[in-house]
This record gives C-alpha cells, sequence and structure tokens, in this order.
C-alpha cells in the first residue's frame, strides 16, 4: 500500500516538475521573443520612459522631451518603445510639414488612437476627406467680412460677459479659476461664431460644465491611448469596457449629447440661409455622425487651444510687471483711456501685445507637439533613418527652448525680441510650428489672436489678476491634446485703480 501511494507520488511530482520546467522555458523563450519586439528596449532613455524614472528630475514629460532634445547633436531623438522619432531640429519640421508632405500623414494609427473622440473630423483624417473639410472651413474663417463678425461676437462677450463676472470677483474678493474661466469664454465664443447659436438656449439635461468636463476628460484619455507601449492593452480594455476605456466611452458619450443638441438646435433655426461653420456643412453633409465628428472637431480647436493660451499668458504676465507695464502703455496710445475694449482696427496696431502673445506660446504653446506617421522609409534633413510606419513628432514646446533658435535668454519671456523697430516680426514657420506649417497651417490663426488680444487688451488695461506664484510655479501640466494646468489658476481679481489700501484683505 505504502509502495502504491509512494508511486503515486513520484508520478505527480514528476508531472509537476516537467510542467514547472516546461513553463518555465516557455515564460523564457516569450520574454525573449519580447525583447525582440519594437515595444521592448533597455537604453536608458526607453527604460526611463517605461519605468517613469524621468519624473524624479523633471515635473512635466514634455521637460523631459525637451531636455533630451536639447542633448542630442541632431536635436532628434528615439523612442525606441513607441516607435517614435521625436525632433525638435526646423528643417526636419519643414520636411514633413512641406517638402515631404505626402509622406507624412496623420496615419491610420493615429486615426485609431483619436477614432472614438473625433471620428472623422478634420484633426483625424488625410486625404480626401481632409481636403473636403478644409476647404469648407477655409471659406468660413479666411473670410474678412466673418473675421469682423468675429470680432464683434468676441468684444460683445467681453464687455457682457467677461468684464461683468471679473467685476464681481472684484467686489466680492472671489478666487476665480482663471483656465476654467477662459475654457467657458472660449466655449461660448465657438458657438456663435462657428455654429451660430448661443449656449444659454442649448437644451440640455446636465450643465453646460459638466459637459466640459466630460470633454476635458475625453481629451485626457484620448491622448493617453498614445502613451501605451503596447497598444493592444488599451485596444482589449476597450474592447472589454474596463479602467480607463470604460471612462473614455462614458465621457464620450456625453460628448455625443452635446454634439447632437448643437446639431438639432442648427437645423431647428434653420441653416440654408445662415453663413457659419456648421450650417454650410449641414448644407451638404447628409450624416449625422459625420456632422457630429466635424462638430466635436471644431470645438476642440476653438475651445481649447484658446483657454490654454490665454491661461499661459497670464501666468507667465503675473510674474513680469515690466511687460505688464509695457502693455498697458501701448493699450493706452493705441485705444486711448475711454473705450472697454479695443476696435478690430485698433488690435492690429498693438505691435508690442501681439509680441507678448507670440512670446507666451513659444514658452507654452497650446499643442505641445504633433505627431505624423511615415508612409514610406526616409531620411531627414539631419541624417536620421525613419522607417516606414513610424510615428514622427515635431516638439514646438522644446524647439522654443533651443538656444541656437532663440538665443542664450531663449528661457526668459522676451516680447521684444518678436519687434524690430517697434513692429512685429513673424518668425519662420518651422522654427515656430506653434500655428503647424506648410498645408496643415491653422485655418483658425488670426481668429484665435483676434480673440486673444481682444481679452488680454481689456483684461489688462483694467484688472491686476493677483495668483500665489510660488504654488503655480513651475506649471504642471495635465495630460491631454491640448497644454492645461492640473490644478488649474485660482486667481483674485483687483481694479487696476485700488490703491495699496483699496485691496481685498484677504488677497493671495
Amino acid at each position: 500500500m505504502e509502495e502504491v501511494v509512494l508511486e503515486a507520488f513520484r508520478s505527480r511530482f514528476t508531472i509537476f516538475f516537467f510542467s514547472f520546467a516546461a513553463g518555465f522555458v516557455l515564460l523564457a523563450v516569450v520574454l525573449e521573443l519580447l525583447r525582440c519586439m519594437p515595444w521592448w528596449c533597455s537604453c536608458p532613455v526607453c527604460e526611463a520612459y517605461v519605468t517613469k524614472s524621468w519624473a524624479a528630475r523633471f515635473d512635466n514629460l514634455c521637460d523631459w522631451y525637451a531636455h533630451l532634445l536639447r542633448e542630442s547633436p541632431t536635436r532628434t531623438i528615439h523612442i525606441h518603445v513607441l516607435r517614435n522619432t521625436v525632433t525638435a531640429n526646423p528643417d526636419n519640421v519643414e520636411h514633413m510639414l512641406r517638402a515631404r508632405f505626402d509622406n507624412y500623414p496623420k496615419g491610420k494609427p493615429f486615426s485609431a488612437i483619436l477614432g472614438d473622440l473625433l471620428g472623422r473630423g478634420i484633426f483625424n483624417v488625410d486625404g480626401d476627406p481632409w481636403r473636403f473639410q478644409r476647404k469648407m472651413a477655409s471659406a468660413e474663417l479666411g473670410s474678412t467680412a466673418v473675421r469682423f463678425f468675429a470680432s464683434c461676437i468676441v468684444t460683445a462677450e467681453v464687455r457682457e460677459r467677461l468684464l461683468p463676472l471679473f467685476d464681481a470677483a472684484c467686489a466680492g474678493c472671489a478666487v476665480l479659476d482663471l483656465q476654467d474661466v477662459f475654457r467657458r469664454f472660449a466655449f461660448d465664443n465657438m458657438c456663435k461664431i462657428s455654429f451660430g447659436l448661443d449656449p444659454g438656449c442649448l437644451e440640455l439635461s446636465l450643465p453646460v460644465s459638466e459637459f466640459a468636463a466630460a470633454f476635458d476628460k475625453a481629451s485626457m484619455l484620448s491622448a493617453w491611448r498614445a502613451t501605451f507601449t503596447m497598444p493592444i492593452l488599451w485596444r482589449v480594455k476597450r474592447l472589454l469596457n474596463r479602467g480607463s476605456e470604460r471612462e473614455l466611452r462614458d465621457a464620450i458619450r456625453l460628448v455625443n449629447r452635446l454634439a447632437k443638441e448643437l446639431i438639432r438646435q442648427r437645423r431647428k433655426l434653420g441653416f440654408s440661409s445662415n453663413h457659419d461653420l456648421l450650417s454650410r456643412f449641414m448644407a451638404c453633409v447628409d450624416d449625422e455622425k459625420y456632422l457630429r465628428d466635424i462638430t466635436i472637431s471644431f470645438l476642440l480647436a476653438g475651445r481649447d487651444t484658446v483657454a490654454s493660451a490665454l491661461t499661459s499668458f497670464f501666468l507667465l504676465l503675473s510674474r513680469h510687471p515690466d511687460v505688464h507695464s509695457a502693455m498697458r502703455d501701448e493699450i493706452d496710445r493705441v485705444v486711448g483711456r475711454g473705450a472697454a475694449t479695443a476696435s478690430y482696427d485698433h488690435l492690429r496696431d498693438l505691435h508690442y501685445v501681439h509680441a507678448a502673445i507670440h512670446e507666451s506660446m513659444r514658452l507654452y504653446p497650446p499643442v505641445q507637439f504633433d505627431s505624423k506617421f511615415c508612409l514610406d522609409d526616409d531620411v531627414l534633413p539631419d541624417g536620421t533613418f525613419v522607417g516606414r510606419g513610424t510615428r514622427v513628432t515635431y516638439h514646438a514646446y522644446a524647439m522654443g527652448r533651443l538656444e541656437e533658435l532663440w538665443g542664450n535668454d531663449c528661457h526668459e519671456f522676451r516680447p521684444q525680441r518678436w519687434l524690430r523697430n517697434g513692429t512685429f516680426a513673424p518668425e519662420c514657420p518651422y522654427k515656430y510650428p506653434v500655428f503647424q506649417g506648410g498645408l496643415r497651417v491653422c485655418l483658425g490663426k488670426e481668429m484665435a489672436l483676434m480673440e486673444m488680444k481682444t481679452v488680454i487688451v481689456a483684461v489688462v488695461r483694467q484688472f491686476d489678476v493677483d495668483m500665489d506664484v510660488q504654488a503655480a510655479w513651475p506649471p504642471k501640466f495635465a495630460p491631454g491634446l491640448t497644454a492645461s494646468l492640473k490644478a488649474g489658476l485660482p486667481v483674485r481679481i483687483r481694479r487696476k485703480a485700488c490703491t495699496e489700501f483699496d485691496m481685498c484683505p484677504t488677497r493671495i
């Protein structure tokens, strides 16, 4: 009996031992195969990316990238685990955006990452769909008459909503999140200019702020997909509706409701005789899903980028009272002391203000980087080989911090670097790709600059914006398609005319 038990034990132990050995060998083989895959790399850069050890030295991922690009002799680096070539070389940027434009489309991998949020919108497509949407948008945004019309809307929003809000905050010594204020302001303007609708007229089941929060979350989680070294992971999570992918799906569901209501209201009011952007598309597109994609894409462009640029501008301005003073002097000289806002013609003569906005976006571009995918094997002007299917990214945030491009004071906020004899002098778009360049140059550039200048002139000449600079600096960014501050930008507002004795006692 004992021999039978012992034999059974030996048999089971032998099976267990050989199973364990076979499993160990299989695991070793799998690991070796994984090491040969593009998402496995033991170089210091990839190791730091995967383990996030870069966070011990840098507040933001973009600051780490900027450091790596400064250290690279060609100003180009490789993140092998992402199969991503990142560059801050202007010659490479021009090569991608102009010289070999057809070889560097957005690409299917990028479209997959943002497909659930942006669908077939202009920022997520190539070829004929992109050309169609760009042509329609160009006709709307490129017209001088439309720009003047947009200027009137923005000026009215500043006078009737933004300045009264600042007055109320000043009187009540209230704390405002300036980032949130500018997002709401930009959303209202976008709805009126591009969709011909006042957000106050929308029949929504939830407050607009909840839809805005869903929009922010959808943007953040969509961008997070691009950080996965193994894209199959987020695809499996989406298939199983788990974790971040479940959150993304819920957020997009709210975003879709907002877009659907915008389209419904535009149909209800009629669109055949209107000339806003949404009406133009509705007149020739009979596909609700496609209209939804177009609407979401233009909301993203018009709301998030302008709000990001304004937030960073006032953050920088709080640290540079000399720039603040110089702007007020120019505004008083050009606009005069009586008007609350600047006219459309006055805005064009505010060269120092224009320079200050460009300088702010040099240091803190609303879109910190932009990626394309290489269709066929190529060699960049700096000699870097780019294989087919490689993601190629130009990093505008890092480019604004290169001494060879901007001098040894590149980290300083100096608007005068943009002036020649007191007149604004633009830089090459491939050295300053904040608005992209080539065939994909931003169509809304002039309208966005007009909107920012209108806000800045009205606020700077009438108010002082106080913030806890120590708490807000250095800025820490939240992940997303556009740059946004993790903790917002809490501020207190006081009237310019206030004396030291008139200030709120709880001033930051």
